[in-house]
């Protein structure tokens, strides 16, 4: 930790990115090894921006196997829960049980998050200017939350991958009484417009280039069993 880093910590809530258990919506068009290189490359991004980011404490709570996509300077949780909703609230109250410091939480599905945008939602967190943080999706959800103590009845019962999550998120946080402060919206990875567009607005990412070498000419149709989705992220290098 540096004086300038914010005494906060950021969670990234992950799947690891297996063809056919992630970015099932891709399918079609892409296939379910494309699906999954671009979920790695998503979350490599996210996870590099969260590296860089002014940050006191860095963990990933992680459905699955960490793989080369991870760098170091995390601390790794497993997922608990069954609904989104718990999962959520269960890698919130763990990541506040290691350390009772305000705590983002983001998912894997924004790969053009900045550390900009992490420090602006951290800070009033840890100034007391106000009791969470909140960036509302244009689909209607939520890509994160954050919390200066952390209470699982703020996001428990929460009705998940909805259109209107994002709003029902905001009402349970400002039912509580909690000052809320909003971050910018941003625009998850769930159909491929959106993966085109991401890709157009962070041409410099992982995110970006893998798009593109699926894209290229004759990458998409090598069997799958060759082309496998960390193949084809190093291929987009």
């Amino acid at each position: 930790m540096t004086c300038r880093e914010p005494a906060a910590q950021v969670v990234v809530i992950a799947k690891e990115p297996v063809p056919g258990r992630v970015k099932t919506r891709l399918t079609p068009p892409f296939t379910p090894v494309e699906a999954a290189a671009l979920a790695e490359a998503a979350l490599a991004d996210t996870l590099a921006t969260v590296a860089s980011a002014g940050i006191a404490r860095r963990v990933l709570a992680l459905q699955g196997v960490p793989g080369r996509w991870l760098p170091p300077g995390f601390d790794v949780i497993s997922q608990r829960g069954a609904g989104l909703d718990e999962r959520i609230a269960a890698a919130l109250a763990d990541t506040w049980a290691a350390w009772p410091a305000p705590v983002l939480l983001i998912g894997m599905d924004t790969p053009q998050v900045t550390p900009e945008l992490l420090v602006q939602a951290a800070e009033p967190l840890v100034s007391g200017a106000a009791d969470a943080t909140f960036g509302p999706a244009e689909d209607g959800g939520f890509w994160l939350l954050g919390l200066r103590e952390i209470d699982p009845a703020l996001v428990l019962g929460v009705p998940m991958s909805r259109a209107d999550t994002g709003s029902l998120q905001m009402a349970r946080l400002t039912g509580a009484g909690l000052r809320v402060q909003l971050a910018p919206v941003l625009t998850d990875v769930d159909t491929a417009a959106e993966a085109e567009r991401i890709a157009a607005a962070v041409p410099g990412s992982r995110f970006s280039a893998c798009l593109a070498a699926i894209r290229g000419a004759g990458l998409s149709a090598r069997p799958p069993a060759v082309l496998g989705p960390s193949a084809l992220v190093a291929l987009s290098k």
